[in-house]
């Protein structure tokens, strides 16, 4: 395991024997007393001076939180405070979320990381208290008057130091706005810190990184069109060895019907390379015709986490290559924050993309009408609807070695209203399929831990902390049902899920939804298969078991 985390051992002797509010004895200290500690585990390293450098950005240099000296940029309390009164002009909805809080409480509890670390600065309404108090100390006439009894304080060194850590502590998921009676959504709250922190160079590099990849090669990875198909026909090879069948991916070609978009970590990453060959094979059983660009070879979008200009920009990218290639409507993959901003943001960062058709699915005749404006459709949907028209050949017993839980996706989940589909899916392609408690999924789901680019090594202990929540319902499951994988879709997940199950879940193993697809699928012409995509064997598919050719 990661040397950024501590024992399980430790954690125990620290809930033990350190007051905290999760035990109704915290200190007596005011959350604006308590000190912000930078250590390892709990920081991200900040972006290298080369990429801020190649994106344009402010004040490359080499720093770390741990720095006494953070080298911030001459005037940079007033690029701050211009940068805050510039969004919350531009966005109503920041102006409407500082302005509306009555600090009822009812998101305090609902934070992951604040279930995981105790630490109140980690509630959903003090970390928002950490903008509106400098908001408040500026802005508001009347507050600006009564600064003494608004809670209200000045911008600091301090001040940014508490933001770069807890607004670093927030993977964005919303689920304390499920809660909240008023609908603040706490994560555009973050996404504001977090570019008017990048105003002044503080940042963090797992975002940053994959933001410069992408704005130069079009995926997070920096993988160059040549290595990206090279990569593919390496899954493909991998593919006919293990079934039989060729699979035929086309790669930039004009007039294809549908263009296929999906992370690059699914191209690349272990366990994402399953799910793409999960894809493949689903594309050949039905006859697609389809093309996957080596240009917008990233269906993520870690502008997210960096700006609303960075956002809309590699959100473009997608739709630029689109019209490129002629295609009618683009094909989504297994992705979180890709859905949240075509889903969320499309229509008015880069709509309406009216070059292209409503999408029809070319197999069932299916008009997604919820694509409408977007032309845009998500690969649980398209194969639900496969599944419910009878278009697909499954054999669930291939499935028989895994016993399932899902995981909802914070971005598909609260950001779609994405719920049914996945399951209806996973249920057609395994028999063994159990859910966690209910106040964990949907849309009370909890999040990974490590969503919004905050899936460094260097940040382990906070992540396995933020993780605990979603770990402690797969434990619910695993302890009940004997539950061994936990099956999601996103990218981010797959990522990040590995190791949170390592920590808290020993034998637990993560997988893509369409991995599975892939596993069950009977493909014409295919040879006997005893093992899964992953090599492993299926229960029941040896030597002496009977399989459909």
């Amino acid at each position: 395991m990661s040397k950024y985390v501590p024992k399980l051992s430790d954690l125990k002797k620290e809930f033990d024997e350190k007051p905290s509010v999760l035990k109704g004895n915290y200190s007596v200290q005011e959350w604006w007393d308590i000190p912000v500690e930078f250590r390892d585990g709990n920081w991200c390293f900040p972006g290298k001076p080369e990429v801020l450098e190649d994106l344009g950005f402010a004040n490359p240099r080499k720093w770390a939180a741990t720095d006494e000296n953070w080298q911030l940029p001459a005037g940079w309390q007033k690029t701050i405070s211009d940068g805050l009164q510039s969004r919350l002009k531009k966005y109503r909805s920041l102006k409407l979320f500082l302005d509306s809080c009555v600090r009822c409480g009812a998101c305090a509890d609902k934070c992951h990381f604040f279930l995981g670390t105790g630490d109140p600065k980690n509630m959903p309404v003090v970390r928002a208290e950490l903008l509106r108090s400098v908001y408040r100390h500026d802005f508001p006439l009347v507050e600006k008057i009564l600064k003494g009894f608004s809670g209200s304080r000045k911008l600091t060194e301090a001040v940014i130091k508490e933001w770069h850590m807890y607004f670093h502590q927030c993977t964005e998921c919303r689920r304390c706005s499920v809660f909240c009676p008023f609908g603040i959504d706490t994560a555009e709250i973050t996404m504001m810190v977090r570019e008017l922190l990048n105003l002044i160079g503080v940042n963090n590099n797992w975002i940053l990184a994959p933001v410069s990849n992408c704005n130069r090669t079009g995926n997070h990875l920096g993988i160059e069109p040549h290595t990206f198909v090279q990569n593919i026909n390496s899954l493909v090879e991998d593919i006919e060895d293990l079934t039989g069948v060729a699979v035929e991916p086309t790669f930039n070609r004009k007039g294809a019907e549908v263009l296929f978009i999906t992370p690059s970590g699914d191209v690349f990453g272990d366990p994402g390379v399953y799910t793409m060959m999960g894809y493949l094979l689903l594309f050949h059983h039905i006859g697609l015709d389809y093309t996957i660009s080596t240009y917008a070879s990233e269906g993520g979008n870690f502008g997210m986490f960096t700006s609303n200009d960075m956002m809309k920009k590699l959100n473009a990218k997608m739709y630029h290559e689109a019209k490129r290639l002629g295609v009618k409507w683009i094909l989504g993959g297994e992705c979180g924050h890709m859905w949240r901003v075509v889903h969320q943001y499309m229509n008015t960062m880069n709509g309406p993309a009216d070059f292209l058709e409503v999408p029809v699915s070319p197999i069932t005749g299916t008009r997604f009408s919820n694509a409408a404006a977007t032309k845009m459709v998500h690969i649980a949907e398209f194969t639900a609807d496969l599944i419910h028209h009878k278009k697909l050949k499954l054999d669930p017993k291939r499935n028989d070695h895994l016993r399932t839980t899902f995981h909802d996706s914070c971005n598909v989940a609260r950001g779609m209203g994405m719920f049914e589909e996945p399951r209806y899916v996973l249920r057609n392609v395994c028999n063994t399929f159990h859910e966690m408690p209910e106040d964990t999924i949907r849309e009370k789901t909890f999040c990974c831990g490590s969503g919004s680019g905050l899936n460094a090594e260097e940040n382990m202990e906070i992540r396995m902390r933020g993780g605990f929540p979603r770990a402690n319902a797969v434990k619910h499951v695993k302890d009940g049902h004997k539950v061994d994988s936990l099956v999601t879709i996103c990218a981010i997940d797959r990522a990040s899920l590995p190791p949170l199950m390592n920590y808290w879940n020993p034998g637990v193993s993560v997988y893509g939804l369409h991995e599975l697809v892939g596993n069950a699928l009977i493909m014409q012409g295919e040879k006997k298969r005893t093992e899964d995509l992953r090599e492993n064997a299926m229960a029941g598919f040896g030597d002496g078991g009977d399989d459909e050719e």
